[in-house]
């Protein structure tokens, strides 16, 4: 009787990953609801966060959600997700969809769908700009902060191996250890470390090393066994990248339109591993 209840222990936390019956036909279910629900983080400016004005959330993960609502000719409901609880809701069906930083990584795809890559971007290492290190080899046998369960942190085990690697509960723990020396680089998105560099100031002066740690796809995470809406939103995603409308949103964001400044220099297209 012990045997046979460890299995079931072991076994019954996997099947939430999997597809139930009651969402066989999502696609169905979004439209006769008439909403789509939209799981995102709401706290990482600028794809997700509260607008201070209009007390909503706004940015560019919300953006796209709102893009596939008025493919689908649904209305959009945002809800607020926890980092560690992004592929528990979506599995257990208490959202449609995710936008929520969703880099793609083999073991996530193994228990959700990505859509194709809506956006990329590099991730590289935040530096004290009075540490003069600026190559990754300077890094061996210095203490690397990463955020834990990231998808950045394994590949920077092994990047480093002589580095100790310091797991953090959220980039601005590893920012602060930056800051007050107590690590010596954070791996984080290049967007995330330009925004902790403004934050720093001439406080204390931080780098941005030039070479990315590795380039990152994100994709809007969907439930496993649901082709026909994995089709939908990703003919919704070619819409936007052909119509411009894609551009648009990035550039409002992220490229000219916003303090950020970045260059877009991808295309909407599927992830590969």
């Amino acid at each position: 009787m012990k045997k046979i209840l460890s299995v079931l222990c072991v076994t019954v936390p996997m099947s939430v990953l999997t597809a139930s019956p009651s969402h066989a036909d999502e696609l169905s279910t979004i439209k006769e609801r008439g909403t789509l629900v939209c799981g995102t983080l709401g706290t990482v400016d600028p794809f997700s966060f509260l607008d201070p004005g209009t007390r909503e959330t706004v940015g560019y993960d919300v953006d796209m959600c709102r893009a596939i609502a008025n493919a689908l000719k649904v209305k959009l409901q945002i809800k607020l997700i926890s980092v560690d609880a992004r592929v528990p809701e979506l599995a257990q069906g208490r959202v449609d969809i995710l936008a929520a930083n969703l880099g793609y990584t083999k073991q996530r795809a193994e228990q959700i769908d990505y859509s194709d890559a809506y956006f990329v971007g590099p991730s590289k290492l935040l530096v004290r700009k009075d540490s003069g290190i600026t190559t990754f080899e300077q890094l061996a046998g210095k203490r690397i902060a990463v955020v834990k369960g990231s998808s950045a942190e394994p590949i920077v085990r092994k990047m480093f191996p002589s580095a100790s690697i310091i797991s953090f509960p959220e980039p601005t723990s590893g920012f602060l250890a930056v800051v007050q020396g107590k690590a010596d680089a954070l791996c984080a998105s290049e967007l995330a470390l330009i925004k902790m560099q403004r934050q720093a100031a001439s406080a204390t002066p931080l780098s941005i090393i030039a070479n990315p740690v590795y380039v990152e796809s994100w994709g809007l995470g969907i439930r496993k066994g649901e082709p026909a809406f994995r089709k939908t939103v990703n003919d919704a995603l070619t819409d936007l990248e052909r119509s411009g409308r894609a551009t648009t949103i990035f550039n409002t964001w992220l490229g000219d339109g916003s303090p950020y400044k970045i260059k877009r220099s991808f295309t909407i297209e599927p992830i590969r591993d």
